[in-house]
């Protein structure tokens, strides 16, 4: 009897199924179990073996759903290490990894078998065997061109075109005709799942200048080397993009896959236009905002490809089945959207992409204008290639960037809102030049929170300890944690007084000034409040590049990728709230963040202005932002994180314990750290404290902060993690208890 342990989509380990007498199974496949009493799974099979449980019955496996292994080899040793690396469950993994519709689940056989994915399907036609030989297709077609005239243009239609099988949607003959082609014996129907057919690669590729010949050529040496990772590093408008279409066109052409990782869904619409304007139909997008069906589509169809795929996609495209990837491209690799926080695995997709590098053979390469510092570190230590580009595409020159300080504006009467004179001088010039003007504040909504101003109290949401940020135009309040949403009160319940004040402000309320100061301008904001869809984000991004908005207000959104030719100022509004961040990693992002919104401005033939509002100007790191420094900024945050033990000189992981009792949870979290520092020692644990957000939903949280030396085993220490867990979830005290493990957390 034969046995297959199975993976299922489930925080659970591999179940054990027995293989049915004369059902054919191979590692990989997906099939249909029985899992419980009455549900019913898509799992995978993981191995085949002839062990025998120990325990008495033996469910069977209910039947295969594909013709053909869905997750390869290679695919299933990267889960493998993923649940490890990120201390997850394999079918943790598999939600992640597989399209919705190729893991459904049902409460009976005959449903999961009808909603599991079918995918769509095409007649294919092609000559028969009789017909291969020359001289016998010229004698047929002889007689069908007298006899059937019809029969004939058809036959010719399938045995002139330029391929094995012609699918149906290009024969122009009626169905009739093709299936008395058939019946003679001429012709041989086949219907199955359509392949991509690319034909010979042949791409229009854009002139690179100087400097992006020499990054290009540093790239290829260091890979010829054996280096397996390499960093593009590239000041904004250098002209990244174009260095990277050579390396895809290079790859595609001898049959490779290419894999283009973006952040963000918001920027894969600009970029897939722009690759198919050079590969054409060879593009294959993946992202969330796909239709199911799509997803499904795109996966099965890249699973059975045997090569010359190029995918742009986000982070869970990592987990597609290329099978014969040689080139990752990590996009903005700094970007901490690459960072999965929820659900588990709670994984980086960047440094998977670095990880498939050595242990596939492929090549990665981590491409910014503003690296992480361990990709930086990385590169100036030889473990990684690398290749600068140090000057704009083009005449394009680097920005003018302005610190305009807000305290001394508001002493001297120079501020008008939330605006500053220096910038509010700058909008105007602009807006005379009929240039576009981008304005950039990093939070939502109109203001973080209402106050009283006789009492003081302010409106909190009731699940989770954080103040509910006012909308006015929705006029409510909102959890941005949680989602609790009311309508704003009128009156303080406290002290009956009716004037809430809205303090500091959010995207929103930087909209109805700026439009109240100059009238004129057609002005629109970019945030999740107002990007509900994906059609609603690319009408504002249309409007904008279209010259139909004048000024652009926006979150993190706006500060990505984008390239408006018409952009003459950029504003940011409040650096501050970005630098006091309770972070180690606070002053890399805010240069990041800030470096990367400036570079939005003058990216054509006209130098842009920048206008950084701040009450601290002489902040180290804006001083770097406006001589654009990134090494003086990396050697001194690095020199800070080496004394105080933080990445990359050590490697973190959180844990963070819930409970909806306040001293249960404080319980569970003191035996845990009792129990870890006796494991792995006094200075590799810190805390437990409460985080300064200690109740999300209704639960208590407490958190701990594992602090690893790069040069010790990471599998070791997940190993004793994984005892302590284990041993206090065991306790019977703490059953309801959750823990959130966040490996290398960002």
């Amino acid at each position: 009897m034969r046995y297959a342990d199975i993976v299922l989509p489930l925080a659970q380990p591999t179940y054990t199924y027995a293989v049915p007498e004369g059902m054919t199974l191979r590692e990989g496949d997906a099939v249909s179990v029985q899992f419980g009493l009455r549900k019913y799974y898509t799992g995978i099979v993981w191995r085949l073996h002839d062990e025998r449980p120990d325990f008495k019955r033996i469910k069977e496996v209910e039947c295969r759903l594909y013709d053909h292994p869905l997750v390869s080899e290679r695919q299933r040793a990267l889960w493998e290490w993923v649940a490890s690396y990120y201390m997850c469950t394999l079918g943790e993994v598999m939600r992640s990894a597989l399209p919705a519709l190729m893991k459904p689940s049902a409460d009976n056989r005959a449903t999961l078998l009808e909603e599991a994915f079918q995918p769509r399907t095409e007649r294919y036609y092609r000559l028969s065997e009789e017909l291969r030989d020359e001289q016998r297709l010229s004698d047929e077609m002889d007689r069908l061109e007298r006899r059937a005239p019809k029969q004939y243009a058809a036959l010719l239609e399938v045995a002139s075109a330029e391929m094995e099988e012609v699918p149906r949607r290009l024969i122009m003959s009626d169905s009739t005709i093709l299936n008395a082609l058939i019946k003679k014996g001429f012709l041989v129907c086949e219907e199955h799942c359509p392949a991509a057919e690319y034909g010979t690669p042949s791409f229009r590729l854009p002139l690179l200048s100087m400097h992006q010949m020499e990054a290009l050529e540093a790239l290829k040496k260091s890979f010829r080397e054996g280096g397996h990772t390499a960093l593009l590093q590239g000041i904004t408008g250098s002209g990244k993009t174009e260095v990277y279409i050579y390396l895809i066109a290079e790859v595609l052409s001898r049959g490779g896959d290419v894999l283009l990782l973006v952040p963000e869904i918001a920027l894969t619409a600009q970029l897939i236009e722009r690759m198919e304007r050079i590969f054409g139909a060879r593009v294959t997008a993946y992202h969330s905002k796909l239709t199911p069906i799509r997803r499904a589509e795109n996966f099965l169809r890249l699973s059975r490809s045997k090569g010359g795929e190029f995918v742009v996609g986000v982070r869970s495209s990592i987990f597609l089945p290329l099978n014969n990837l040689q080139l990752i491209i990590v996009d903005e690799e700094h970007d901490s959207s690459y960072k999965q926080a929820e659900p588990a695995p709670r994984y980086s997709a960047r440094d998977t992409a670095v990880y498939m590098a050595y242990s596939m053979g492929c090549h990665t390469l981590l491409g910014s204008a503003t690296p992480s510092l361990e990709t930086w570190l990385n590169a100036e230590t030889g473990r990684y290639g690398r290749a600068e580009m140090t000057e704009r595409y083009g005449d394009a020159v680097l920005p003018k960037i302005y610190l305009s300080d807000s305290r001394r504006a508001a002493q001297r009467g120079e501020r008008q809102g939330h605006f500053n004179k220096l910038l509010l001088d700058k909008i105007e010039a602009a807006l005379g030049r009929n240039e576009q003007v981008m304005l950039f504040q990093n939070r939502r909504g109109f203001s973080p929170y209402l106050e009283c101003p006789t009492c003081g109290w302010t409106p909190r949401c009731p699940h989770c300890n954080v103040t509910l940020t006012y909308h006015k135009g929705r006029n409510q309040l909102v959890c941005h944690y949680c989602g609790h949403t009311v309508q704003a009160m009128t009156q303080c319940p406290t002290c009956q007084v009716v004037d809430l004040m809205p303090m500091g402000f959010g995207t929103e309320k930087v909209e109805e000034q700026i439009a109240a100061i100059f009238p004129e301008a057609r002005v629109a904001r970019l945030d999740r409040d107002q990007v509900t869809s994906e059609q609603a984000f690319q009408a504002i991004i249309d409007d904008f590049s279209a010259h139909r908005t004048d000024i652009l207000v926006g979150t993190q959104m706006i500060t990505k990728g984008f390239d408006f030719s018409q952009v003459g100022v950029v504003g940011v509004l409040n650096a501050d709230n970005l630098l006091l961040n309770p972070d180690f990693r606070a002053s890399e992002r805010a240069f990041q963040l800030l470096t990367q919104v400036a570079g939005r401005a003058g990216r054509r033939d006209r130098q842009g202005e920048v206008v950084i509002q701040t009450s601290d100007p002489t902040n180290p790191i804006l001083q770097q932002v406006l001589n654009a420094d990134f090494g003086a900024m990396a050697r001194c945050q690095l020199a800070e994180r080496r004394d105080f033990f933080y990445p990359p000189y050590a490697r973190l992981t959180y844990l963070t314990l819930r409970h909806r009792d306040r001293p249960t949870v404080v319980r569970a979290a003191s035996q845990l750290a009792t129990s870890l520092r006796a494991k792995l020692g006094t200075q590799r644990v810190l805390g437990p404290i409460a985080p300064a957000i200690d109740r999300i939903r209704g639960e208590y949280l407490m958190q701990l902060m594992l602090k690893i030396e790069p040069r010790s085993s990471r599998a070791r220490a997940n190993e004793l993690l994984q005892q302590a867990l284990t041993a206090l979830l065991e306790e019977k005290e703490y059953a309801t208890l959750h823990v959130k493990i966040d490996v290398d957390p960002q």
